[in-house]
């Protein structure tokens, strides 16, 4: 119908237009964000399934943070616990040749200190191996090793007074002997060179009296300080999924009891909290002690080895952990891509059509405005 009023192909077009103006600005949006989904509105049910994927996603990027964190920290603790095993083997040398009869006694004295020297580094790596400034294996100090340790801290510093007053009497009598020795008689020599003599020994054992005061402060500051225990001296579970139920348990305050324990009986020098302390043990040079301290050796080095196989069973699940992680969040990223995502080829084409589409339409508008012009040839 020809009419003034109302012109229906001019509106059909000037719809049409509007739809494919839409359809053009989606595409086109889409084509620029790379999103298909841009708003609730453009999927609603696709948005909120892809919402929940990524939050999956991103939690098992972080529980693989976690994993890698904590294969770590196993991998610091089984390494200085390897060192320790190194270590007591050659403690355990050393007691097997101080137990032959054709060690004499100085050969024992020599491989004491040896011996004590390790004790003071097994103390070390056990009480001061740390992973990200938390110590690992250490155990606190009982009350009994703190009043012990500041037992031992003033029994030195006696010690250093006494040696220090004796070193001030014979450097006294090194002094008279000196002033008497005027003549250089046989007499006077001989009691200057037994005043030198006592000078000197006095001197080293001030020294040493001096170095234990050191040592033994060092040692009872360390047992006081040392009140918790590391971080392996309790259970610890590790987070290894996104969800609260996907953790890990690792439980090694049993095994690390026992190996402390073994270590003690082993070596008397040695202390979970890792300072060496001033003096020696006797385990060689006492007779018959070095054939007994084979065996308690060798029972410490198979805890420290319990120890570590619990370690290397819980590092290889995390391996296995982390590979599933790797895999689950793969595929899972994977997934909301094909939801979120735009399809390039498919919007490309819905773009080109649009286009194409709005300038027909722009076209037909053109023509159907000029419709209502048809009238006037009627009423002439």
């Amino acid at each position: 119908m020809l009419s003034l009023h109302t012109n229906s192909a001019a509106l059909s077009a000037q719809n049409s237009i509007s739809k494919t103006q839409q359809s053009l600005s989606t595409s086109m949006t889409r084509l620029s964000t790379g999103y298909r989904i841009n708003s609730a509105m453009d999927d609603a049910a696709g948005l909120q399934i892809a919402t929940r994927l990524k939050a999956q996603t991103s939690g098992m990027a972080m529980a693989m943070r976690n994993t890698q964190n904590a294969t770590s920290m196993i991998q610091t603790a089984d390494g200085a616990l390897g060192e320790t095993v190194n270590i007591l083997v050659r403690m355990k040398d050393l007691s097997t040749q101080a137990a032959d009869g054709s060690a004499t006694d100085k050969d024992k004295t020599a491989m004491q200190a040896e011996f004590d020297t390790l004790t003071a580094e097994l103390s070390n790596i056990v009480g001061n191996t740390s992973f990200g400034g938390a110590k690992l294996m250490t155990k606190k100090a009982t009350g009994t090793e703190q009043s012990t340790a500041v037992t031992v801290a003033g029994a030195a510093v006696a010690t250093a007074a006494t040696k220090a007053t004796a070193l001030s009497t014979a450097n006294a009598a090194y002094t008279a002997a000196v002033a008497a020795n005027t003549t250089s008689t046989p007499a006077t020599v001989s009691a200057l060179a037994l005043a030198q003599t006592a000078l000197d020994t006095a001197k080293a054992d001030d020294a040493a009296a001096k170095l234990a005061v050191t040592t033994t402060a060092s040692y009872s500051a360390a047992a006081a300080a040392s009140s918790v225990d590391g971080k392996f001296g309790a259970g610890l579970s590790f987070q290894i999924g996104a969800s609260t139920t996907e953790t890990m348990g690792l439980d090694l305050s049993g095994q690390l009891v026992t190996m402390h324990s073994a270590l003690s009986s082993a070596t008397a020098e040695y202390n979970s909290f890792g300072a060496p302390i001033a003096g020696g043990g006797a385990e060689l040079t006492t007779a018959g002690s070095a054939s007994s301290t084979i065996d308690k050796l060798q029972a410490a080095i198979d805890a420290v080895g319990s120890v570590r196989s619990a370690l290397g069973a819980a590092g290889n699940r995390l391996d296995h952990v982390a590979t599933n992680l790797a895999n689950v969040s793969t595929n899972t990223a994977g997934a909301t891509g094909r939801i979120m995502d735009t399809d390039f080829a498919t919007e490309s084409s819905n773009m080109t059509a649009s286009q194409m589409l709005l300038q027909a339409g722009t076209a037909m508008l053109k023509q159907s405005n000029s419709m209502s012009s048809m009238v006037m040839s009627l009423l002439q």
